[in-house]
């Protein structure tokens, strides 16, 4: 199941992708295993609290998001949000399943560098067994308008 704000995102900018299923998978790494791709092309999203609401940061299913880079890069302090905190932005989608798309969500997103220019990109499609498959120049024109920088760390 693809969440349905989502899915008119993507087809309002006319961005091919696919649909890929495989059996639950309760994380992001867990996910990739699952579905059999790269975790380092696999784009999770993390809910990022801020004073003036949420911030979504877009790393590798194989990295975690590095604060102490964020808080450099957004100039002001911030803290991981808890899983419930995305229940309310993400309401098309089930709790740990969120999509990266933060601008289908009205929400401000940064991307780790690391995730532009590869050939094929992975993400969660809204629930905890489909995965979105884009081309990664497609990936890259979706991001574009997400700040970008070197946003992660190893696990």
């Amino acid at each position: 199941m693809i969440a349905a704000r989502l899915k008119h995102h993507l087809e309002a900018r006319n961005l091919p992708y696919d649909m890929r299923a495989h059996p639950y998978a309760a994380t992001a790494q867990e996910c990739a295993e699952a579905a059999h791709v790269p975790g380092d092309r696999l784009a999770k999203s993390v809910l990022i609290h801020m004073e003036e609401g949420p911030l979504l940061a877009v790393i590798p299913s194989t990295q975690q998001v590095d604060l102490t880079a964020l808080q450099a890069m957004m100039h002001r302090r911030l803290g991981l949000a808890r899983e419930e905190d995305m229940v309310p932005v993400f309401d098309d989608c089930d709790l740990g399943a969120a999509p990266p798309v933060g601008m289908a969500y009205d929400v401000p997103t940064v991307i780790d560098d690391s995730l532009t220019g590869l050939e094929t990109v992975w993400f969660e499609a809204g629930d905890h067994k489909t995965l979105v498959e884009m081309k990664g120049r497609d990936f890259d024109r979706l991001m574009r308008r997400a700040e970008h920088g070197d946003i992660c760390c190893m696990q």
